[in-house]
This record gives C-alpha cells, structure tokens and sequence, in this order.
C-alpha cells in the first residue's frame, strides 16, 4: 500500500516512516511548509526551519524514499494564524494546533494522497486509529499515556480516520528513539518542541499576538474582583487566560485566579479559585463520531490537553452545540480550548468551549461563583508530528 508521511523533521515522524516501510507499505514522504513570520521580526516556525527540513530530507534519503515540499502557508495562515489572533483579541485562549492537524495537516495530506494515487496518510502522532469488528474506524489513546494526543486529533471524521495510520500509538517515546537510533536516522537525538511550532522560543503568545495584530491589539484596562472592585490595571487581554494566577499585577495576600475576561469591556476578572470552579459549559461546532445522539448522554470530558476527564452529562443543542454538566465542578475550562468526549480510550466527539454569558456587576457568569484551572491551559503539542 502507499502511504503518504507528514516528516517534519521530527524523531516521531521519521520513525512512523521507518515501520510503514518495515511493514512492507511503499513511503512517500511530505514536508508541509506552514509559517514564516520572519517579516513581523519572529523566527521560522521549528517545523518550517531550514534544519527541519534538511532532517527531513536526510531521513527520507536514509530510508530510500522520495521526498516532496509542499508550501500549505496560506492555507495555515487563514485556519490557524488568523483563528488564533481573534480567540486572544477576543479573551479566548486558543488551541491552535487541533486546527492544524483537522484543517491543514490532514486536509492538505489526504488531498495530496489522491493527486498520488496512495491509499493512506500517515503521522507521528502518539494515539491510535483501530477497526471495530463492524468496520467502523476509532481514535484511540496511545498506550504511554503521558504522550497521548488523542486529544488534539478529534475533529477528525470517521472517513478520514478510516484512511489514517498512526504507527506510534502503541510505542513508548524511549522505544522510539531506541528505534532511531538504530536505523541510524538523523533525528534520533532531535529534541521534542514543547510549544505552538509557530511560536518562537523564548518568545509569548502575547508577544507574537501583538507583532502579528498590530494595532488591533487591546490596550490597558481594569481588572476587578467579580464583585466590580477595581484591583488594578492590565497591559491587554490578550496577555492573560481563564484559570492564570501569575503575573495578573494585583497585590494582596489572597491567592486569585482568572475567572473571566470581558473584551466588551476590556475587563479581566479574579476571584478565588472556588469563583474559577464551573459545573457546566457550553461548546460550539460539536463532532460526534456516530453521529449525534437523540437526547443526553453520559460521558468523560476532557477540557484540556494534560487534564484527566471528567464525568459529565453531555446534550446535544441545535446548531451544532452542546450543554455539558460535570458531575463535579472542574477548573476553569477555558472558552477557545476543545472538550473533548470520551468512552474509556475511545474518542467519540468533542467541541469548543464557548465563553460564558455575561452577567452581574462583574459578568462572570451564572456559574461564577461556584464554578477554576489552577495554570492556563495548555494550548501546544509536544511536538509537530
């Protein structure tokens, strides 16, 4: 079978390409060119670098299969860029690497995979793509846990899943270096990236919010208690998350946390973290892998990439919406971060959190008082599969 590999010049990717080779399949792999933002005075992106690509083409060379470059910038700035900038002007804490892999990666792979005549795409990422016995394609967790990305893999679709490989999902990382190191690849000793691949490191999401916007960025403004008390003032919406307790420039001995931000205001809210407690939200542009379901359904939610799920009561609302109620309160989900449902390892759909209603003199919130994340939400991948 061919099969198409996204190598990004990664130890990840260029060991799935090894085992499809190994397993007989013939590879093709493809670099996609995704950012360069060097004209707003930020670095190439880590998975568009020169040396990402040069390790790329040194392990498509070492494995004996041909390489191709395919530049997927303009397409990445309108899905991802564009989405990531209006979610912070907007108080939202975007997660722009579930863009990516739905809307360029996996897009731009499988259209390419049908220009090539190749039956299957493949990535590096740590989850798992099985068979039911009824021929129905899940995503599933990968076996190390701590390496899962099941989560930022859901808005795939059970046809696209169903032309999907992951190889890795049933390895540990160190199996994965062992096995580099053995073939010899170039990107054996290759260090993972922690953060957003567009995102320079040493450099904030604030910083390249504001390099990349301009002068559409928000300027200061208060930032109160939920009750309306002026604390003090912020440098701009776009610096801060739900659920952030440092750097949020109030004095006091009480420990606060982010509650909400209000961009109709230019209002960050704190309060305690019981305030930062939600027992229910709501999402947008909901996925249901076999289809959606006539009335509530219980299920395990996840509201962040490194967070265990909750129980909760998950109904479907028109439009493509959803209410959720956790059986417990969780902390601080994040409006512009994914829910992601689950059944035990199986990922059956997921959506987006949206931003809570506004009300009271503070607008927290219905829930405000009684619903927290103790670190913002984590919004990258390991690393760019």
């Amino acid at each position: 079978m061919k099969v198409l590999v996204a190598l990004s010049g990664g130890v990840d990717s260029s060991v799935a390409a090894a085992l499809l080779q190994a397993e007989g399949h013939e590879v093709v792999g493809v670099t996609l060119r995704l950012a360069d933002l060097s004209a707003h005075g930020l670095s190439v992106s880590r998975c568009c670098s020169p040396d990402a690509i040069a390790a790329a083409q040194a392990v498509a060379a070492r494995l004996g299969v041909p390489h191709h470059l395919l530049d997927s910038q303009e397409l990445f700035h309108r899905q991802v860029i564009e989405p990531f900038l209006d979610g912070y002007l907007a108080g939202a804490t975007p997660s722009p690497c579930i863009r990516c892999n739905s809307r360029v990666k996996f897009r731009e792979l499988l259209a390419l995979a049908d220009e090539f005549g190749a039956e299957a795409v493949a990535t590096g990422h740590y989850a798992r793509c099985t068979r039911t016995a009824d021929g129905r394609y899940r995503l599933q967790r990968a076996v190390e846990t701590g390496r899962d990305q099941s989560y930022f893999l859901f808005e795939l679709t059970p046809a696209e899943l169903a032309r999907v490989r992951l190889p890795l999902g049933g390895f540990a990382k160190g199996e994965v270096r062992d096995i580099a190191r053995r073939l010899g690849l170039v990107t054996a000793e290759r260090r993972d990236s922690q953060e957003v691949c567009f995102v320079p490191e040493n450099v904030s999401y604030a910083e390249v919010v504001e390099r990349l916007a301009g002068p559409r960025c928000p300027g200061p403004g208060e930032v109160v208690s939920v009750d309306g008390q002026i604390l003090g003032r912020h440098g701009g919406i776009h610096r801060f998350t739900v659920g952030q307790r440092r750097g949020l420039g109030v004095v006091g001995r009480e420990r606060r946390y982010v509650v909400a931000i209000q961009p109709a205001h230019n209002r960050v809210v704190t309060g305690a973290r019981e305030q930062a407690l939600r027992r229910s939200i709501t999402l947008g542009e909901v996925v249901w892998h076999d289809g959606e379901p006539q009335g509530p359904v219980r299920t395990w939610v996840q509201v962040r990439s490194r967070h265990e799920p909750a129980a909760a009561l998950v109904t479907p609302l028109p439009q493509r919406r959803a209410s959720v109620r956790f059986d417990q309160p969780v902390l601080a989900p994040a409006p512009g971060q994914a829910a992601v449902f689950y059944e035990g390892e199986v990922v059956v759909g997921g959506g987006w959190i949206e931003p809570p209603a506004e009300s009271g003199v503070a607008g927290v919130g219905v829930a405000g008082a009684r619903d927290g994340a103790v670190v913002p939400p984590a919004v990258g991948e390991r690393e760019s599969p």
